[in-house]
């Protein structure tokens, strides 16, 4: 499909928080909106990226060029709706060319109501939010090119970021499911989890689809409960084993009623537990230690990171912008793993308990699956206590 004209005038202007302007092409849904800027560095899964949960309050940059030329399909969303703001891209997206393909990213965009800027050099912005951490934004597309440039300025700097805010209970589910559906494999897709499982409770803090698939997978027959969710309702289920799900927002604030409930688990039982991403926070605040915000956070499918225990250096896929602060870790918690980007916290596990959790994230969806096996040690913890 032949590149659609230069437009006489720009059509989307990215406002950041200190009067910086970046101007482009607009697509998908027209409006405003405003959050916080990251990067992502990962080379597939802008889909699954846009819908992950753990992205609500942001909008993505993504670093590499060539993002919707592969379209989109409803097999790879990782929740029922886009989360992300909103998405910055190099390139506009063009014509989908892969076999899955159900539709153009533009188009999809709209009908979900998320705004796209091309056009951009996302390098430039990229520099910038590594070296002045992640600017609050505001994100406006108008066909017209008409835009309110000290409006959009002072939007951006009203906008209040991440700290303190708990937008776990924004995007959790609103009651209890089951679920079985399992990893995608070729030639059959997704198929159903049959017979009996390891019972387990998945807390869901804005849960991707793909974790869900992994437990499955594992063996597990699984029930997700609301974030919201007390110790008391967790234990009621009589669950093997117990998950806490990835999620957005600032640990700290969702802790206020999570903290509590994985208190309960741990003081009233001896169940296995395994967390991901803001789950592993969650866990971390439980036992004691403390978590901080991150100058860019760690948002990629190429990220390094060294298991202490066995020497070994697996690639991951990562999106947060707090981590747990490793030198406020209690006696008989242990950490297990560490970036080799910046050596920030990537795991912990308690001495003395089969509990244990992870920053990144080990179902990928998009990026590397060499720490998949999380899932299997998960199954074996509940195998051992049967």
């Amino acid at each position: 499909m032949p590149a659609s004209p230069k437009p006489a005038r720009p059509t989307a202007c990215l406002a950041l928080a200190d009067g910086t302007l970046f101007y482009g092409r607009g697509f998908g849904a027209t409006g405003e909106t405003q959050a916080e800027l990251v990067f992502n560095t990962a080379m597939t899964g802008y889909q699954e990226i846009l819908t992950d949960p753990s992205y609500a309050g942001q909008v993505v940059t993504f670093t590499f060029p060539h993002i919707g030329n592969v379209g989109v399909n409803d097999e790879d969303d990782e929740a029922s709706e886009p989360v992300a703001a909103g998405m910055v891209v190099r390139w506009d997206p063009t014509e989908p060319s892969n076999w899955r393909a159900a539709g153009r990213l533009d188009d999809w965009l709209a009908r979900r109501g998320r705004i796209g800027i091309g056009d951009v050099d996302t390098r430039r912005l990229t520099r910038a939010i590594r070296q002045q951490g992640a600017p609050h934004v505001a994100l406006a597309h108008d066909p017209e090119g008409r835009f309110d440039i000290a409006r959009l300025v002072a939007a951006a700097r009203a906008w209040p970021g991440l700290v303190g805010l708990d937008l776990a209970r924004e995007v959790t589910c609103a009651q209890s499911y089951r679920w079985d559906e399992m990893r995608w494999a070729w030639p059959a897709g997704h198929r159903r989890r049959e017979g009996p499982g390891y019972r387990v409770v998945a807390v869901d803090y804005g849960a991707k689809r793909n974790i869900l698939r992994c437990l499955a997978s594992a063996g597990c027959d699984v029930t997700v409960l609301p974030a919201t969710a007390t110790a008391q309702e967790v234990l009621a289920l009589d669950p093997q084993g117990v998950f806490l799900s990835n999620g957005p927002g600032d640990p700290a604030a969702t802790g206020e009623y999570a903290v509590p409930m994985i208190r309960g688990i741990l003081e009233q039982s001896d169940l296995p537990l395994f967390g991901i991403c803001l789950g592993h926070q969650m866990l971390a605040l439980a036992l004691g230690a403390r978590t901080i915000k991150m100058n860019h956070g760690h948002h990629g499918a190429n990220h390094p990171v060294k298991d202490l225990e066995t020497g070994r250096v697996e690639i991951t896929s990562m999106n947060h912008g707090f981590a747990v602060d490793s030198q406020t870790l209690p006696e008989g918690v242990i950490e297990t793993h560490v970036s080799l980007f910046d050596g920030s916290n990537c795991g912990i596990r308690m001495a003395d308990r089969p509990v244990f959790s992870v920053q990144y994230h080990p179902e990928a969806s998009p990026g590397p699956q060499d720490s998949a096996y999380l899932f299997d040690r998960f199954a074996a913890a509940m195998a051992a206590r049967a």
